[in-house]
């Protein structure tokens, strides 16, 4: 077997499989796209789910990758052992239902042993299978000629590959015999072996069935192939040595490392285990940096900024007392640039993302130690080996100290700390910023949670410039600050200049679209400004992947900017208008300029007349049609002030101001967007004037199209109106005049019969009475009646009837109850009193209502109970008579 190094290697397995007619794909980013089940990928086949269930059709059906993967499920354990590390790269062959178990078998023999290709010796390989699988037995004893006693049969948890429910299928893997030296010595020790000797090098997993998740397993008509090879372990097997950081790129990275700190691998445990951990992490956050992943507390970010830390600690306990890992990254990139070259084209990000994280826990590392190792003292001193989950959680807080480094150093002083209660602390925090930043929007990023110096200020170009080339500074990607997003993603984009208006003054923010030549497009929807000066781009990626060091197209939406340019304008014609008609008491309380939508707050302590606001609006008009040419200039605020130059009333300025001037006829300090010419902005229409507080005034006006879209409205309910009532526009007030006429008329009518009606009914009434105790007693229900009929009803019967108490009711709108009530002279001098009878009848019927002794009304919610209701009212009279 020759030597060949890890990247030598890498570039032979993807060739092999393109002579297999397999297409090579670049390794996908570790950030995960669309698959909120993965943090960071962690194998070769992750990036491939969508192709493996059918969501999408891949590129071809058989593909080849190297993958780069990320796993720190045992972090805690890297550096401790030569096993264990966060960062590797999967080989991997994959069949969409394509070839099956024969071409896999023959394909990963044939790479492995033909001296074309690795040349390792067959009688150092063994295949695994699984328990049933008489397929690839078959496969391995009679076409690979793999005597039987060489075939392993291993059950469930070591050869067969299945998540839960979906695709699913059993795997064979292939084991290397890495010698007695790497062995336990045990007389039954063989492949499956828990020690060193026998190591997995391929694994071939044969997605045939479905599992239903409830163990019921089906073939599938679409078999699948997925092959997983580590890289460095099969460097480790072709190089001859005894772990990954033994490889020939790896052990590059360390040998830098040693250099910086003047040590040597292989002397101490404890140098050992730093370096390795150091190797290790700057492995893992150099290529989680290019792919855009960027540190902060939650995440993925907050992965990075652990390694980024742990790493920097060791660097301390090696004796390297400042940042050094900047300069590791230099042999990092140099070892992998040739299959990665996006490491060498984003060096310069990826040097600065690094630097500013160590200086910044460099800043705070000693003082944090410190401060640590007073607290285990104290602790120790009371007897106790727990450090309380508070000062667990200042050190994080204050300090920059992720827990798990709190962890690992208090494991090295043989103590522990209370890992749920500093979780229920984080949870606390972390609540108490999703709200901040639910206030701010997405102007609760702070800069250093952007990976930004505060000093970089986003420069505004677009009062004369609509499309530019512009720099990703940095992206806000689902709520989470990332280096990159891709289709779907909500996103929060800083460029290092703009052409975007950020929304502020009053006036609404810019729309328009992210572009590149690489058919990205990123919808923007509104830009907001932080108090540090960037600005925020806020929308969605359409199509494509933005990434941080991005040179993008950005183009605003120049016909909505011309429309909210209308709109401000003639804001500034409004306030001179208004204080020409109204006085020079008005001054502007607020506004709000969108696209032809002007809403203006002014100060002033009456309503405005509709005389007023014709003569504001014609003033406004006779503006734009004189087409005063609008000037905007910069210059010191004690000249604008003498050209009389109208400000903000409590506004703070700078000693330079921007001038915005309508000719001769307005003048103003103004930061906004506007035209050219007055006359840009076509027709001005008042649509409303009201009160907004006490002596704060409120109108609301249109602007070009806005006026004409108005117009239209209106024009349009005209001509309906008209069609409906049989008319002309032109004769539509006469129409509208008859109709009225007519309606007065008819309801003359109505008010006549009703009182007949009326009438006949009383009758029928006075006919049902009942004598309780000298007084003649009415309760009923009357249909078809209004509640104005009932009380015209009960007046009649007051006066016609001295000796008479009626309840009278009727039921309008879906069930709810009308009641009158009323007691003649002679019943409410025996004792009958209308405003209690009807309290307590209206009270059955879940209602209220009182009144005098002779009238009284009520309304009642429960019909059902109303024929209840009134049965009781006999009962009721006869309680209140003497």
């Amino acid at each position: 077997m020759q030597y060949r190094g890890l990247n030598e290697l890498r570039e032979m397995y993807l060739s092999f499989f393109e002579s297999k007619g397999h297409l090579r794909l670049p390794s996908f980013s570790l950030i995960p796209q669309n698959d909120a089940s993965l943090l960071l990928i962690n194998s070769g086949m992750a990036p491939m789910k969508p192709y493996f269930t059918g969501e999408q059709e891949p590129p071809r059906h058989r593909v080849t990758t190297c993958q780069k993967c990320i796993r720190t499920g045992d972090i805690e354990n890297v550096g401790k052992t030569a096993r264990h590390g966060t960062y590797f790269e999967m080989l991997g062959n994959f069949s969409f239902g394509d070839y099956f178990k024969r071409e896999a078998i023959h394909w990963s023999w044939e790479f492995l042993t033909s001296p074309e290709w690795v040349g390792i010796a067959p009688d150092r390989l063994y295949p695994s299978i699984y328990v049933d699988d008489d397929e690839a037995f078959e496969i391995w004893n009679k076409e690979i000629g793999i005597p039987a006693e060489r075939i392993f049969r291993f059950g469930k948890a070591d050869n067969f590959w299945e998540h839960g429910s979906g695709p699913c299928g059993p795997c064979s893997e292939i084991y290397y015999d890495r010698g007695e030296e790497y062995g336990c010595h045990k007389p039954d020790c063989t492949v499956g072996c828990d020690c060193d000797r026998y190591m997995e090098v391929w694994n071939n997993v044969f997605s045939q069935f479905n599992n239903d998740g409830h163990g019921n397993y089906t073939e599938l008509k679409q078999k699948n192939i997925d092959t997983g090879m580590g890289l460095e372990r099969l460097a480790c097997v072709v190089q001859g040595v005894g772990s990954l950081f033994e490889v020939d790129t790896v052990r590059n990275i360390m040998k830098h490392i040693e250099r910086i700190a003047g040590v040597e691998y292989h002397k101490d445990e404890k140098i050992d285990i730093s370096l390795r951990v150091i190797t290790d992490h700057i492995r893992s956050t150099a290529m989680m940096v290019c792919d855009g992943v960027i540190p902060s507390n939650e995440g993925r970010g907050y992965v990075l900024r652990r390694l980024l830390r742990r790493a920097a600690r060791h660097g301390k306990l090696l004796g390297i007392n400042r940042p050094f890992l900047s300069e590791v990254l230099d042999t990092v990139i140099a070892e992998n640039e040739g299959h990665y070259p996006e490491l060498a084209q984003k060096s310069d990000y990826i040097h600065k993302v690094i630097e500013m994280e160590e200086a910044r826990f460099d800043a705070t590392i000693d003082s944090g130690l410190s401060i640590l190792g007073d607290m285990v003292t104290a602790v120790k001193a009371e007897g106790k080996t727990e450090l309380p989950a508070s000062d667990a959680f200042k050190l994080y807080d204050t300090y920059g100290f992720p827990i798990d480094l709190t962890l690992e150093i208090l494991e090295e002083q043989g103590m522990t700390t209370d890992r749920a209660g500093f979780d229920a602390l984080m949870n606390e925090q972390r609540e108490r910023a999703r709200e901040d930043r639910k206030k701010m929007g997405d102007l609760g990023w702070a800069s250093e949670n952007l990976g930004l110096d505060k000093s970089i200020k986003t420069r505004f170009d677009g009062y004369t410039i609509m499309d530019e080339q512009a720099t990703v500074l940095a992206i806000v990607a689902n709520g989470e600050v990332s280096g990159s997003a891709a289709t779907g993603d909500q996103v929060t984009v800083v460029l290092d200049h703009t052409p975007f208006y950020a929304e502020m003054g009053g006036q609404v923010a810019d729309h328009g679209l992210l572009t590149n030549d690489k058919g990205l497009v990123v919808r923007i929807s509104d830009v907001q400004k932080t108090k540090d000066g960037k600005f925020m781009h806020i929308g969605v990626v359409e199509s494509g992947v933005i990434a941080v060091d991005d040179l993008v197209n950005a183009a605003i939406d120049t016909a909505r900017r011309q429309a909210i340019a209308r709109s401000h304008t003639a804001t500034h014609l409004l306030q001179k208008a208004l204080r020409m008609v109204l006085g020079t008491h008005v001054e502007q309380a607020g506004s709000y300029t969108d696209a032809d939508h002007v809403r203006f707050d002014f100060t002033h302590f009456a309503a405005v007349t509709q005389e007023e606001l014709v003569k504001i609006e014609d003033i406004v008009n006779d503006a734009i049609f004189a087409a005063y040419p609008v000037i905007t200039e910069e210059m010191p605020i004690d000249e604008a002030k003498k050209r009389g130059a109208m400000a903000l009333f409590g506004e703070k300025y700078g000693s330079t101001v921007r001038v915005v001037q309508a000719g001769d006829f307005s003048i103003e300090l103004c930061g906004g967007t506007h035209l050219t010419n007055t006359a840009q902005a076509g027709m001005f229409k008042i649509i409303s004037e009201s009160s907004v507080a006490a002596g704060v005034r409120r109108i609301e006006a249109l602007t070009g199209k806005g006026v004409l879209n108005f117009l239209q409205e209106k024009q349009t309910l005209i001509l309906d109106t008209a069609k409906a009532l049989k008319t002309t526009p032109h004769d539509l007030l006469g129409k509208v005049e008859q109709l009225l006429e007519e309606i007065r008329d008819t309801n003359k009518k109505v008010e006549k019969l009703s009182a007949k009606v009326a009438n006949m009914q009383m009758i029928d009434l006075f006919n049902l009475s009942r004598d309780v105790k000298g007084v003649n007693v009415i309760a009923a229900k009357l249909e078809d009646v209004t509640p104005d009929m009932l009380r015209v009803m009960g007046d009649q019967i007051k006066e016609k009837a001295p000796k008479m108490v009626a309840v009278l009711s009727t039921v309008v709108d879906g069930g709810k109850i009308n009641f009158v009530c009323v007691c003649g002279a002679e019943a409410a001098k025996a004792g009958a009193h209308a405003g209690k009878i009807i309290k307590e009848v209206a009270k059955m019927c879940n209602g209220g209502g009182g009144g005098r002794p002779d009238n009284a009304t009520a309304g009642g919610k429960d019909a059902s109970k109303l024929e209840e209701a009134l049965e009781a009212v006999n009962n009721i009279v006869e309680a209140q008579l003497s």
